[in-house]
């Protein structure tokens, strides 16, 4: 009566979880408009893109940084493909950053234009 012995198709259940990538790239994006809006009455109008990219790069390197500190190689891809789309985003949103933002960003308030 092989037929009813049931032990060899029992799947395992040794799966990892899935992968959140989508969700977790979508909160981070949502965390950084939450930080843009609280930024927005901290700094001038013209220094907020500038400072909305710093804020994209810098969590790009947090992620890429803790992608190296990850021991599992899938979520290690995972986690420095998320750093690679903060960058991206971070240098298209920087193609649309004028010349006269980022000097005026860097020179002083006292000295006229």
């Amino acid at each position: 009566m092989a037929f009813l012995d049931r032990s060899q198709i029992v799947g395992t259940s040794d799966r990892a979880s899935p992968a959140r990538g989508k969700e977790l790239f979508a909160g981070i994006l949502l965390v950084a408009l939450i930080a843009t809006l609280g930024i927005r009455n901290l700094v001038p109008a013209d220094a907020l893109e500038p400072a909305i990219v710093t804020l994209l790069f810098g969590v790009a390197a947090a992620t890429a940084g803790f992608a190296l500190l990850c021991r599992r190689d899938r979520f290690r891809i995972m986690w420095l493909d998320l750093a690679g789309s903060l960058a991206f985003v971070g240098v298209v949103l920087s193609v649309l950053i004028e010349p006269d933002q980022m000097v005026r960003l860097f020179t002083l308030a006292d000295q006229p234009e």
